[in-house]
């Protein structure tokens, strides 16, 4: 998506998701200039395991942006738009998740280094950065040269820790 069409589209997805009561965590617009595809995936404010958004809340949502997204010719007349969670391995977008996440594993994309597992140290404040630990370095990263993150999720711990195992 364009700077400045994200500069546009973001302030309004987030306020419109969150007057339903929920947290826009991701926005993405793919397809072509004649047919749009928006994702936008969605989760609760205050989200814990167990508490995913259910099928139902994605239809809520994607019922109530569709008028709005109709009407304001933003992305023109042919659209598709798919709402959903954001899944066990959640995008980390902005800076207010990586603010949320700090002490989490990501999986990153960075200028220069390519993919990388790393831990979020620190978010500096007053700068739009974000301080990694990628094996034994500690690394402040520019977040304009973060292309892609997610939360790294341990497969190995998934299943485990209930159950009496």
């Amino acid at each position: 998506m364009s700077d400045q069409l994200e500069a546009k589209l973001v302030p309004e997805f987030r306020a419109r998701v969150g007057a339903l009561g929920f947290e826009l965590v991701d926005l993405r617009r793919r397809g072509s200039a004649t047919r749009v595809i928006l994702q936008v995936r969605i989760d609760r404010p205050d989200a814990a395991p167990g508490r995913g958004i259910t099928v139902n809340e994605c239809a809520e949502v994607s019922r109530a942006l569709e008028p709005w997204l109709d009407g304001s010719g933003l992305v023109g007349p042919r659209y598709v738009l798919e709402v959903s969670s954001p899944g066990i391995e959640r995008p980390v977008r902005w800076r207010e998740h990586w603010e949320r996440f700090v002490g989490h594993d990501v999986h990153v994309r960075l200028a220069g280094r390519g993919r990388v597992t790393a831990t979020i140290v620190e978010v500096p404040e007053g700068r739009d950065a974000v301080l990694l630990r990628i094996g034994a370095d500690e690394v402040e990263v520019d977040l304009g040269e973060v292309s892609d993150a997610t939360l790294a999720v341990d497969w190995t711990e998934i299943g485990r820790g209930g159950g009496g195992e």
